[in-house]
């Protein structure tokens, strides 16, 4: 169960809350999974997490600033307890030497997951500033897709098979 959060009850500040959480988790998560898989060499796995964080963390301060601008610090009515991982990767995804690819892999299913989340919950919207609100971050979660095909597209290690990668050598630390 992705969200126990109902949709349908949403106002348009805690639809913004609710995304700014949905961020924040999954940049933690990102930066947890960096952290554990460690780096090894540049371009490697981690790095690829540290790189989704980041645009986890700007996606956040975007949404942050509007929030801001549009109810400055008004308390929020939805908490982290209400969400579970509804764009971040699953915690079962990150192990010791994780190739870019799989990073790769996971971030598309966390973007993807994300747009189905954002997609299933216009049904039982009502409220038509929460509809436009979802309906543009889930059109951001396609950008993001297109963000990380391009990122494969520029980086061939994406697009070798983790057999491959392993015969590559790594620097120790």
């Amino acid at each position: 169960m992705p969200s126990k959060v109902d949709c349908s009850t949403l106002n348009l500040q805690d639809a913004l809350d609710l995304a700014i959480l949905i961020e924040k988790e999954s940049e933690e998560r990102y930066m947890w999974f960096a952290d554990i898989i460690g780096s090894s060499y540049e371009g490697d796995a981690a790095d690829f997490f540290t790189m989704m964080a980041e645009y986890e963390r700007i996606h956040g301060d975007e949404l942050t600033e509007r929030r801001s601008a549009l109810f400055g610090d008004a308390p929020t009515r939805v908490n982290a307890n209400m969400i579970d991982d509804i764009e971040a990767p699953s915690l079962d995804k990150p192990r010791a030497n994780m190739s870019p690819r799989d990073a790769y892999d996971v971030a598309m299913e966390s973007e993807i997951k994300a747009y189905n989340f954002f997609n299933d919950a216009l049904a039982g919207i009502q409220d038509e500033s929460v509809r436009k609100l979802f309906e543009g971050l889930r059109d951001e979660e396609l950008e993001h897709q297109e963000l990380l095909e391009k990122q494969k597209l520029k980086n061939p290690e994406l697009n070798e098979s983790d057999d491959a990668l392993d015969d590559i050598d790594t620097p120790c630390l």
